[in-house]
């Protein structure tokens, strides 16, 4: 277990020109225990620095997958998709009914057997793989998709037209499922994803509309409040989070489900906690007690296994290195507890480089990292704070327990 503590080490990164800051906030389910935490500082585009605060608009980057897989559940709660009908994906996703699955020469393709449901995309369990963490899907891409011209830009039914790697249900791999399930949402209610999140996550909870928008962020009030809207990033694109090379937001036309979202850290949280506490103002129990089981079937485990245990397995296992892990509804699922530490079930994801979640339903405890990344990128350096953040928040809590009182 990580033995530094929140406050020193964080200071010290932004003392050396690490980072520029970092927002911490976690909590319970009754919110008696709060522990929020800013330092550092945020960078106009006028060159105005300013204290990092709460309200902070925050590139979320692949922490947006949690809250699309929310808005897809919501819309099977309503009827309007199913979790495992192969009808959801003919009707709504036809462009997925007939991909065949690609070698891993880059250039052979066979038909696949498996048809893909909702709940594949919703646990990278499909097949759907990203290009750039699979060299012979990359191959592929480089040969066979027309390049995307400067200015211009790609729906996800463009994005994402890809084969497949694996027969859907067999395998793990991190891909672009949750953008596709935004999509599919959209077709189905006649809405954008956007809407549906400010409608039927925000409002519930009582975030502001403005507070979560998939990018461009729009509205001179949100804008004033954008982390990532500085010298280094004028376009708002949140290339620090994502290391500053990658421009996503660059591409994307629409609301893209696995990237896309900029929010606040105090509109996170409340997310997390309403999962944590399982008190219906966003899926029925029942649903979320689905986002907390794990979704790699037999079939599956021992290629997933082999996956998180492999060369880029640091990539996926988001600080649970050693512990046995499967994939949840949203994130990943610890299948194991560790004393004073994560509970069985505890539900964990990120975002790029620097975005840190998770829910741990056992211990009563949830909690999110946003650091604001110097550039160039330490990779070594997020990792080592994102750590620091996911084992001190349970000192602090337990120190809170022994007191009595909470920290603000």
């Amino acid at each position: 277990m990580a033995s530094q503590t929140i406050e020193p080490t964080f200071q010290t990164a932004i003392s050396a020109s690490k980072i520029n800051g970092v927002i911490i906030c976690a909590t319970n389910t009754t919110g008696t225990f709060t522990f929020n935490y800013t330092a550092g500082a945020r960078t106009l585009l006028s060159g105005e620095s300013l204290p990092h605060k709460l309200d902070d608009i925050l590139y979320l980057a692949s922490a947006t997958k949690l809250i699309t897989t929310i808005a897809a559940l919501q819309a099977i709660d309503d009827g309007h998709l199913s979790l495992d009908s192969p009808e959801t994906i003919s009707r709504f996703a036809p462009e997925l009914v007939n991909q065949s699955i690609l070698s891993s020469d880059g250039e052979t393709l066979t038909s696949r057997t498996n048809p893909i449901t909702l709940r594949h995309l919703l646990s990278h369990t499909s097949g759907l793989a990203y290009h750039f963490l699979h060299p012979h899907l990359a191959s592929w891409r480089e040969k066979n998709e027309v390049p995307l011209q400067p200015g211009h830009r790609r729906p996800v039914e463009k994005a994402f037209a890809y084969p497949l790697i694996f027969e859907p249900g067999t395998s793990w791999a991190y891909g672009p499922g949750l953008d596709w399930a935004g999509r599919i949402l959209e077709r189905a209610t006649n809405t954008t994803l956007g809407q549906h999140v400010r409608e039927r996550v925000c409002t519930p909870l009582g975030i502001s509309p403005q507070d979560a928008q998939f990018h461009p962020v729009k509205g001179e009030d949100a804008r004033n409040r954008m982390v990532d809207l500085n010298p280094c990033d004028p376009e708002g694109l949140g290339l620090a989070v994502v290391g500053g090379t990658m421009d996503m937001n660059r591409r994307s036309e629409g609301d893209f489900g696995g990237h896309g979202l900029f929010m606040t850290a105090e509109g996170y949280i409340k997310v997390l906690q309403a999962l944590l506490a399982n008190d219906g103002r966003l899926l029925r129990k029942e649903t979320v007690e689905e986002m907390f089981g794990n979704q790699i079937g037999p079939e599956a485990e021992g290629n997933a296994k082999g996956v998180f245990d492999g060369p880029t397995g640091i990539f996926y296992r988001v600080g649970t290195e050693g512990l046995k892990v499967g994939h949840g509804l949203g994130g990943l699922l610890t299948l194991e507890g560790v004393e004073g530490w994560y509970g069985e079930k505890t539900l964990t994801w990120g975002g790029g480089l620097s975005f840190a979640w998770f829910v741990d339903r056992v211990n009563d405890l949830c909690g999110l990292c946003a650091i604001q990344p110097s550039i160039p990128v330490d990779v070594q350096i997020l990792s080592d704070l994102k750590n620091t953040f996911r084992h001190d928040v349970y000192r602090e809590f337990e120190a809170w327990k022994r007191d009595g009182q909470g920290k603000l």
